[in-house]
């Protein structure tokens, strides 16, 4: 039984594909079109996904897009007749509801002659986050919740999971979303692309929550867990706002009114400075957004007294409320999906299918995020032959130490404060790199984060950099000690221990901590483990391989982005690529 889950025509458009019950591979679209959280159809990400699971379209038995337009249908209905929002709103979501229609026809474009001879499912949005969340969980039995900006006419939706089973309890509809809340206050913090909302969560330690107060008028708490907006401060629900990807580029109008800015004074715009104004104001955004997503999850529990819970959608993302689940809730456990946000819907679309459409029970779990293309030495050869030139005139240096070569040099080189990009394997799955496709540095020195802005990311100082640990050194040097192997929650850094790795210590003591294990990354693992040696600290700094663009998937790619910036070594594979330092020098 060969299912094939994409998420369509949305931001981080992307697709997965699972063998009875296994997943195969996974994988986000914008990796192949080189467009950060490319929307539209995924056909590169299902023609890779073809490949690894060694079939074509005429094999697939099911399609599953996590998109369902009859979803809500009598709310619809109800919001269209009692609320009257402009014709031009109702008309443009008819236009993007016919847009979105015809899987096979985009399948028979995308594959000619393929022939798709199965059966195409309508997977409502939310139910395809809550079973991504779930049904990959290591969980017997859980809660579940999702939360984002809209989907199928909600924000949010929660449940129960046990075993195969996944029962929705809960929703909260349209106009009213914790996502548009976020992002609105991202947009008026000057951050208007896509995805920016993470910049906001890197600025809010900066600042104390003085806004607070005001914020709380724009999202007041319901009974069930839920939550409503004060529509006069937001545009979304009266309007047509342009939702634009032409190219692949996902855009938003902005979300927010004239009343946002009587309540909080002047939005920043442009290339502003950042005013402790500004910093308050992000403390305050996270702090409500928290309150919103804690009264959910206390009322969860209160009706479903379990250990575990589950988190998906967009604000699932939000890794600094995430890592406080534990200290603000009764749940001990908690799992969040490598790819929480929309890009993860393909695999819950998969997964609802299997679970709920087909009957099967058998559930499969999750414990890495390595379901990307990887390449052989062959391919990375073919590379270094085409830019033989190009690597002499970057005054760089190749050999091939082997395996145990390679790990040494490397930890040493990270030792010695050097920035290596690290390219190995599968590449992973969702937004995070998380040791295969990572740019690795040592998280002692409290001047690395410069370094790497002027070598490479060339982004705000406020974001932080993320440790990669090994897993069974958590304890030692977190106040909290779980597993969290798709850097998806933040944790406080113990006190004692933070002045040892400044590079990673955020202002207000945190890290956004991956946890590595020798069972699923054993090479990462043994890099790590390299550098505790030489060094006594049992982690490294780790950041995602690219320079303004997405993580870099083809050996080309990496070795592009090494010559362009001022990486100091380039590991592709078994090959270890050094600048000579007088050309380091240079550069």
């Amino acid at each position: 039984m060969l299912i094939l889950g994409i998420n369509a025509f949305h931001a981080d458009s992307s697709a997965a594909i699972v063998r009875d019950g296994r997943l195969v591979a996974a994988v986000e679209e914008e990796r192949f079109r080189r467009v950060k959280h490319w929307a539209g159809f995924p056909s590169e990400a299902i023609a890779y996904c073809l490949r690894e699971a060694g079939a074509t379209v005429r094999d697939l038995d099911h399609v599953a897009v996590n998109q369902d337009g009859r979803a809500q249908f009598w709310h619809k209905v109800a919001y269209a007749a009692f609320r009257r929002p402009s014709p031009s709103l109702v008309l443009s979501r008819l236009r993007t509801r016919r847009a979105r229609k015809g899987i096979p026809e985009h399948l028979a474009e995308a594959f000619p002659g393929g022939g798709f001879r199965g059966v195409v499912h309508a997977v409502e949005h939310h139910e395809a986050h809550l079973s991504s969340a779930f049904h990959m969980s290591p969980f017997a039995e859980a809660a579940t919740v999702s939360v984002d900006g809209f989907g199928d006419f909600s924000s949010a939706a929660w449940g129960i999971g046990s075993g195969a089973r996944l029962d929705v309890e809960g929703r909260v509809l349209f106009p009213h979303s914790l996502g548009v809340f976020y992002q609105a206050l991202t947009q008026y913090l000057g951050f208007p692309h896509y995805g920016d909302e993470y910049k906001v969560m890197g600025l809010a330690p900066y600042g104390e929550p003085r806004f607070a107060s005001q914020l709380r008028r724009l999202v007041s708490l319901r009974d069930d867990g839920g939550f409503a907006l004060d529509l006069r401060h937001f545009r979304h629900h009266r309007e047509a706002l342009s939702f634009d990807w032409a190219g692949g580029v996902p855009e938003f109008a902005t979300l927010y009114t004239p009343a946002l800015v009587e309540l909080l004074g002047p939005a920043r715009t442009g290339d502003a400075p950042l005013e402790q104004r500004h910093r308050d104001i992000a403390r305050s955004v996270q702090a409500v957004y928290e309150e919103a997503f804690f009264h959910l999850l206390r009322t969860m529990h209160d009706r479903h007294p379990v250990d575990a819970v589950t988190i998906a959608g967009g604000c699932g993302a939000n890794s600094v409320a995430n890592g406080k689940v534990r200290r603000e809730t009764k749940y001990r456990r908690v799992y969040v999906q490598a790819a929480a946000g929309d890009a993860g819907g393909a695999i819950g679309a998969a997964y609802t299918v299997w679970h709920r459409h087909l009957g099967q029970g058998a559930r499969f779990a999750m414990d890495h995020a390595y379901w990307g293309p990887s390449f052989d030495a062959a391919a990375i050869d073919a590379v270094l032959a085409k830019n033989a030139a190009a690597i002499a005139e970057g005054g760089c240096e190749v050999t091939r130490p082997g395996t145990d070569g390679i790990v040494a040099a490397t930890a040493a080189a990270i030792a010695d404060g050097l920035v290596v990009g690290w390219f190995q394997g599968r590449m992973e799955w969702g937004p995070r790199a998380l040791g295969n496709r990572s740019i690795v540095c040592d998280p002692r020195r409290a001047d690395m984060k410069a370094i790497l802005n002027a070598k490479i990311k060339r982004r705000e100082s406020f974001r932080p950099f993320a440790p990669s640990v090994l897993k069974e050194a958590v304890g030692e040097w977190f106040e909290e000690d779980d597993d969290v192997p798709f850097m998806m929650q933040v944790f406080q850094i113990r006190e004692d221990r933070r002045a040892q790795i400044p590079a990673v210590t955020h202002v207000d003591g945190s890290g956004r901590l991956q946890t590595v294990h020798a069972e699923t990354n054993p090479l990462y693992h043994r890099l790590i483990s390299a550098f505790r040696d030489l060094t006594g600290v049992p982690m490294v700094l780790n950041t995602s391989f690219n320079e303004n663009e997405p993580v870099v998937c083809a050996p080309d790619e990496a070795l592009a982005c090494f010559l362009r910036t001022k990486m100091d070594v380039l590991v592709l594979g078994d090959v270890l690529i050094t600048r000579r330092p007088q050309a380091a020098a240079a550069g």
